[in-house]
């Protein structure tokens, strides 16, 4: 049986413009299809609620909730969504690449600590403002664990601002406040200050390392570790991103009435700002 990508590939020349326009966004935002209903999927596509149905119905679902069913059940046995299976197998370093990210996802899922974690989530949410410490190779990581947040909460910074230095900008923290340390190896030599002076403060802070660094790890009060080894000279930082998206939704299961509520003042937004483009 074909799935969804296929089907709507052998389809798309025979859509109509409007059923095009949901066909982009399902290419764009495959991944994130399960979380959408029909409604939803019709409102950031741009087209009427009965268009979507009647695409899904043109690529052999009955229902909308027969697609979502078909790749939550996918999702679930881990089989890939999209068919790209003959490209990763053999000794070629797309293969080996995959493997090692396999690999990654599954050292940081098997090694985390569920206890920490879910305090972590809570401590996201409750404090009154949360401050983001990425430099170097972790700033890229920083700035996207600061946008997914944003998504369900505001009060969230990412330090220090260019061409700014730390002092200025953590002088206020308090305690009702909150420090995630992003602290991936060949880090500046001020982490380990840093770190011991939040934790001098009592400044609630968790540091997302590589496992490796020991010494980081014992100067926060909660650890996230995430494999960085990579086939090539250059460190993976997949599985660090795999663990803010896990770290962001959990928050926004957290804040779920204030946060869905958030999402939709800022997709409003968006429309009366005409920011994004609308496919």
């Amino acid at each position: 049986m074909k799935q969804l990508d296929e089907r709507l590939r052998s389809h798309y020349p025979q859509l109509s413009p409007q059923e095009q326009r949901v066909g982009d966004f399902v290419f764009d935002h495959f991944d994130d299809l399960i979380s959408y209903n029909s409604a939803e999927l019709a409102r950031l596509s741009g087209v009427s609620k009965a268009t979507v149905s009647r695409l899904f119905k043109r690529l052999g679902y009955e229902k909308y909730k027969d697609m979502r069913d078909e790749l939550r059940t996918l999702r679930q046995s881990g089989m890939p969504l999209t068919d790209n299976r003959d490209a990763v197998q053999g000794n070629t370093l797309l293969a080996r690449h995959y493997k090692q990210e396999m690999a990654n996802l599954t050292q940081w899922v098997n090694g985390i600590d569920a206890t920490q974690f879910g305090e972590v989530v809570k401590q996201l949410a409750s404090s009154k403002r949360v401050f983001i410490v990425g430099l170097r190779n972790a700033y890229p990581v920083a700035l996207h664990l600061r946008q997914q947040l944003l998504q369900a909460r505001g009060g969230v910074q990412v330090l220090p601002q260019p061409g700014q230095t730390l002092s200025e900008e953590l002088v206020e923290v308090t305690q009702n406040d909150m420090v995630v340390v992003l602290a991936f190896r060949r880090r500046p030599r001020i982490i380990k200050p840093l770190l011991q002076q939040l934790q001098q403060d009592a400044i609630p802070t968790v540091v997302v390392c590589e496992p490796q660094a020991q010494a980081v790890i014992a100067l926060a009060r909660w650890q996230l570790c995430a494999p960085l080894d990579s086939v090539s000279a250059f460190d993976s930082y997949a599985s660090a991103n795999s663990l803010i998206n896990l770290l962001a939704n959990a928050v926004l299961h957290e804040l779920l009435s204030e946060g869905r509520q958030r999402i939709h003042q800022i997709a409003d937004l968006y429309s009366q700002l005409d920011e994004l483009e609308q496919r």
